[in-house]
C-alpha cells in the first residue's frame, strides 16, 4: 500500500493501529523524493539520516503506547526556519554556510509532537517573491507544470505537499507566502491571526533568534486537507515561552458553526485596484454557489467592508516601512531624499510606497492608528458575517520569470499586462489587519492548473475559516494529485 498522499490524520490512525510503521512511511517518502525531486527541486536541504533516527524513535514510542499529535508523521520545513545542524540561508549566497545551533520554536514544537522532519524546502531570495528560486538551490517547479512557479515564498513547501513529499509543512506569510503557493499547487494553507503563533527562529541569517513579533508576518501550517491544517495549527499555536517564562495551551474559540448552511459569508470577486482573472473568478463563484446550494447566506456586497483601496495603500506602507528598516544606511538615505523630493500633490501608489519606506516613528504610529480603525471595521463586519471568500491572486500559477528588475516584470490577467507587484493586493486584505485566512483548492483553470480562494475569518477565531474549509472540502472536493 502506498501512503504518500494519505493525510496526516489517516497516517496517525494507521500508525496507532499498527498498520504501518513510521520507518516505513519515512523510507517511502525518502524514496519518492529521490525519485521525483530531481525534476521538481522542492527539497533543498535533505535531512534523511536524522529523519530515519526520528522515525525509529517514533516507532519505539508507539510501541510504548505513546500518543502525540504528530507521532511518526513525515513533514517538511521551509528553509527560512532555523534547524540545528542545517544551513539557513534565505537564498542568500553569502550565508550558504551559516548553520544555526538551535531549532526555531516551531521546529521544536513539531519535533516534540513526534513529527519526523525530512528536510527543508526551497524559497526565493530573502523570501521576496511569488516564485521560489535562488543562486544556492536553483529553481523549484510546480508539480502541475514544471515550467510554472509553485508560488513563494513557501513555494518549496507547497510543491513538496503536491508531490507527496510528507503530509505537512511549515511555512510563513507576509504577502501571501502561505496562501499563494497553496493556490498555485492545489493544497491547503492557513495564515494564522497575527500574534497567535510564535515565530522565533524564523529569522534571516545571521540575525539572532529573538522572541520578537515584528509586524504583519506570521508563520503557519500547510497540508493537503483542511483537517490536517487544524491539526498542525494546534501544535504550532501559542506564545513564545521566552516572553512568558512558561508555555501554556491556547484555547481558541470554537468555530461559529458546524453546518455549511449556517454560515453567513461575504463573497468578494473584484478589487477596485486590480481585475480578477476569469479562472479565479470562476473558482470564487464555485464556492459561492456551493454555499448557496446548502442554504448559507452568501452576499456580494456590504457597506461594512473597510475601504479596500485605503487598506491596500496602508498595507503597502506598513510593509515597506518594516522592510526598509533593515536597509543599509546609504540606501535608506537615498529613499529619504527621493521621498522628500515628491510633490505634495503626488498621491500615486508609487509615492505612497516611497513615503511609507521612510516613515518617521510619528508617521508609523499614525498609520498604525489607521490600521486599528480598519480592524474595528472588520469587527463590525464580522458581527454580521462569519467569513469572507475572495481571491488569493488574480491568476493561477504563471510561467517562471527571473527578470532581476522587478519593475519590468508583469502579470498577465486574461491577456492584459499588469505590474507584477500588484499581486500583493489580495493577500493584503487579510494581512494588514492581521486576520486569519485559510487557502483552499476551489477548481481548475481551463489549462488544468489548480485555482484556490481564501476564507478570511474574525481575529483569533481561526477555527471558523478552518471549519468552513473542511465543510467546503466535503462539498466541492479538495486536493488532487497533480497530473502532468
Amino acid at each position: 500500500m502506498e501512503w504518500s498522499y494519505r493525510s496526516a490524520e489517516e497516517l496517525s490512525a494507521a500508525l496507532r493501529a499498527g498498520a504501518v510503521s513510521s520507518m516505513e512511511l519515512t523510507e517511502e517518502a525518502i524514496a519518492r523524493i529521490e525519485r521525483d525531486d530531481k525534476a521538481i527541486n522542492a527539497i533543498c536541504v535533505p535531512d534523511f539520516d536524522r529523519a530515519r533516527d526520528a522515525a525509529r524513535r517514533a516507532d519505539e514510542a508507539l510501541a510504548r503506547g505513546e500518543d502525540r499529535p504528530l507521532l511518526g508523521i513525515p513533514v517538511t520545513v521551509k528553509e527560512s526556519y532555523n534547524i540545528a545542524g542545517l544551513p539557513t540561508t534565505w537564498g542568500m549566497p553569502q550565508f550558504e554556510n551559516y548553520v544555526p545551533t538551535e531549532d526555531a520554536v516551531q521546529v521544536a514544537r513539531v519535533r516534540a509532537a513526534g513529527a519526523v522532519v525530512l528536510g527543508k524546502t526551497n524559497v526565493p531570495l530573502m523570501l521576496k517573491d511569488w516564485q521560489s528560486f535562488n543562486e544556492i538551490y536553483g529553481t523549484t517547479g510546480n508539480p502541475w507544470d514544471l515550467g510554472r512557479t509553485p508560488g513563494g515564498s513557501s513555494g518549496g513547501s507547497a510543491a513538496a505537499l503536491a508531490a507527496g513529499f510528507g503530509a505537512l509543512s511549515l511555512g510563513s506569510d507576509l504577502a501571501g507566502s502561505l496562501r499563494v503557493p497553496a493556490h498555485f499547487c492545489g493544497v491547503y494553507a492557513h495564515k494564522p491571526s497575527f500574534g497567535l503563533v510564535a515565530a522565533r527562529g524564523m529569522v534571516p541569517p545571521p540575525a539572532p533568534a529573538l522572541p520578537s513579533e515584528g509586524d504583519l508576518a506570521v508563520v503557519g501550517p500547510m497540508a493537503r486537507t483542511a483537517r490536517d491544517l487544524a491539526l498542525l495549527l494546534d501544535v504550532m499555536a501559542g506564545p513564545d515561552p521566552l516572553t512568558l517564562g512558561v508555555a501554556f495551551d491556547v484555547a481558541l474559540p470554537p468555530a461559529r458553526h458546524q453546518r455549511l448552511g449556517d454560515f453567513r459569508v461575504l463573497v468578494l470577486e473584484e478589487h477596485p485596484l486590480l481585475p480578477t482573472g476569469s479562472a479565479v473568478r470562476a473558482a470564487v463563484n464555485r464556492v459561492a454557489e456551493a454555499l448557496a446550494a446548502d442554504g448559507a447566506r452568501a452576499e456580494r456586497h456590504s457597506p461594512l467592508l473597510p475601504d479596500p483601496t485605503e487598506a491596500a495603500t496602508l498595507y503597502a506602507q506598513l510593509m515597506v516601512s518594516n522592510v526598509a528598516a533593515s536597509f543599509p544606511a546609504e540606501r535608506y538615505e537615498q529613499l529619504r531624499a527621493a521621498a522628500a523630493a515628491l510633490g505634495a500633490d503626488d498621491h500615486s501608489r508609487d509615492a505612497a510606497w516611497l513615503r511609507g519606506a521612510v516613515f518617521s516613528h510619528r508617521e508609523w504610529i499614525e498609520a498604525n492608528n489607521r490600521r486599528e480603525q480598519h480592524r474595528h471595521g472588520w469587527r463590525q463586519l464580522f458581527a454580521e458575517f462569519d467569513a469572507v471568500v475572495c481571491p488569493i491572486t488574480p491568476t493561477p500559477a504563471f510561467p517562471h520569470d527571473h527578470n532581476p528588475d522587478a519593475r519590468e516584470q508583469r502579470i498577465d490577467i486574461d491577456g492584459v499586462a499588469y505590474p507584477y507587484g500588484d499581486q500583493m493586493i489580495w493577500p493584503g486584505v487579510a494581512t494588514m489587519p492581521g486576520l486569519p485566512a485559510t487557502a483552499i483548492p476551489a477548481g481548475r483553470s481551463p489549462e488544468g492548473l489548480p485555482v484556490g480562494v481564501q476564507l478570511i475569518g474574525p481575529m483569533f477565531e481561526d477555527r471558523t475559516p478552518l471549519r468552513l474549509a473542511e465543510l467546503l472540502e466535503q462539498k466541492i472536493g479538495g486536493f488532487e494529485e497533480p497530473r502532468r
